[in-house]
């Protein structure tokens, strides 16, 4: 099966360059009407300007798609809003939201500003929630939507200077879980895709032999999959040079305590136990976890719960 997007409207953020350009090249080549969101600024976020998104529209009206080029700010829930209506107002639906746009203000957790943390979050963790929350309605009202934030393994599993943008980037898994649940009844399918990539936020960081592998090219198909119509929803894929991987947060079976031994001296003796991945497995939602500790403690209470 081929997967389209003809007849379907998509807003990709941060696509004048890198990764957002090449999700909206994939779109368009698929059928997608694409609004080419960028600000323009440069890697940290100073300055502005609609050259690379109206670059990247140029490109896809050449061969043959359609597209508009739109400078919103995406740390501003106005100026999202404004976006999404001019496109409702154009084409009719927003039916599809990759929220890509990002910025960078590395530095160690003892030399970093509140101003540098908060500006990163605001960018990366509120901007997600901004594009979401633009479209939400409307999604809701049509019966169908696709979102798609961007994390990173710097969140994931952390890396040396990005204090900021790790916690933003894990924010966005948790607003990912919450709205993967909340968008279930009218076909509103949430997913986050953790690229690697050649692009201008990461040239300084990766070698030059290693940076000519990680083509934004090879991360689009994922994101593409993610947006699809048979797209699953709560999912993380990580993707670069070709690569492809399914992530997730996993807990552990656990050991359940009697009360005599609630204490960090049994904690500290069981803790092999505690930390067995054996029978580790990824939970569905928050009360998977407080049903697994309930069920562990009327076992040992000896408790028939209902249902069991």
């Amino acid at each position: 099966m081929t997967i389209r997007f003809d007849g379907r409207v998509a807003i990709v953020t941060g696509a004048g360059n890198g990764l957002g350009r090449a999700h909206a090249l994939g779109l368009a080549a698929r059928g997608a009407r694409v609004v080419v969101n960028d600000f323009g600024g440069a890697r940290d976020g100073s300055g502005g300007s609609l050259t690379a998104a109206e670059s990247v529209v140029e490109e896809i009206r050449k061969a043959g798609g359609e597209a508009m080029a739109d400078a919103a700010d995406v740390s501003s829930f106005e100026q999202v809003t404004v976006m999404v209506e001019r496109a409702t107002r154009e084409w009719g639906s927003v039916d599809i939201m990759c929220a890509n746009a990002g910025i960078l203000r590395d530095k160690s957790f003892g030399k970093m500003e509140p101003a540098d943390f908060r500006k990163v979050l605001d960018v990366h963790l509120v901007g997600s929630f901004n594009c979401a929350k633009a479209v939400w309605n409307g999604m809701r009202e049509r019966g169908y939507g696709r979102i798609v934030f961007t994390t990173s393994s710097s969140g994931l599993y952390g890396n040396f200077g990005q204090a900021n943008y790790g916690a933003a980037k894990t924010g966005m898994v948790g607003l990912m879980n919450v709205l993967a649940e909340e968008g279930r009844k009218t076909d509103i399918r949430v997913n986050i895709i953790s690229p690697t990539a050649a692009t201008r936020m990461t040239e300084e960081l990766i070698p030059e032999p290693v940076l000519a592998l990680m083509k934004p090219e090879s991360v689009t198909p994922a994101v593409l999959y993610l947006l699809s119509n048979d797209a699953p929803t709560r999912t993380i894929l990580g993707a670069g040079a070709g690569s492809f991987a399914r992530i997730e947060i996993i807990e552990s079976e656990g050991v359940n305590l009697p009360e005599e031994e609630w204490t960090p001296d049994a904690v500290a003796a069981h803790i092999d136990a505690i930390s067995d991945m054996s029978k580790a497995r990824n939970l569905p939602g928050a009360f998977a976890q407080t049903n697994k500790y309930v069920a562990q403690a009327a076992k040992r209470a000896g408790i028939e719960l209902p249902g069991t």
